[in-house]
C-alpha cells in the first residue's frame, strides 16, 4: 500500500524542497510524497542547484501552502524545521508527525561558492535523514 508523507517547513524554498526530492527518490513507488509551507515562497535555485549535483532534479517542484493537502489522508507528516512544527496546522487523521530540525540554508552568508556549501551540507543532512527513515518505513 502506498503512503502519503508531507514534508512541511515554513517557506517551503529549501528545506522540504531537498526532502521530499530524495524521500521520493529513496521510497519510489512505495509512497506519495508531498511538500508544502506554512507561508510559500517559491523553491530556491540553490536547492535545485545542489539537488542537481546530487542526481536529482526538483527543478519542477512547486511551493506549496499546507492549505492546498487539507484533504489528503497522510500516513506521515514531516516537520523539518521548529518553526513549521510551532505553527503546523491540525491535520485530522491518522498521520504520524515526525521532527527533525534541519539548519536553513538560505539565511548562509558570504561569497556564493560559501553559501552553496551550507547547501550542500544541509542536503547532505536531510538526505541521512530521508534514507534512514525510508529504509524504517518501507
Amino acid at each position: 500500500m502506498t503512503k502519503n508523507i508531507l514534508v512541511l517547513c515554513t517557506g517551503n524554498s529549501c528545506r522540504s524542497q531537498i526532502a521530499e526530492g530524495y524521500l521520493k527518490h529513496f521510497s519510489g513507488d512505495k509512497a506519495k510524497v508531498y511538500s508544502a509551507g506554512i507561508e510559500t515562497h517559491g523553491v530556491n535555485p540553490r536547492a535545485i542547484i545542489t539537488m542537481k549535483e546530487d542526481g536529482i532534479d526538483i527543478s519542477n517542484h512547486t511551493s506549496n501552502h499546507v492549505d492546498e493537502y487539507q484533504t489528503i489522508d497522510f500516513d506521515f507528516v514531516i516537520t523539518v524545521c521548529d518553526n513549521a512544527k510551532e505553527r503546523c496546522p491540525f491535520f485530522p487523521s491518522k498521520a504520524q508527525k515526525i521532527h527533525q530540525n534541519f539548519s536553513d540554508p538560505a539565511k548562509a552568508a558570504g561569497t556564493e561558492e560559501e553559501i552553496l556549501q551550507e547547501f550542500r551540507t544541509v542536503r547532505q543532512t536531510i538526505k541521512e535523514f530521508c534514507e534512514q527513515f525510508s529504509k524504517d518505513n518501507f
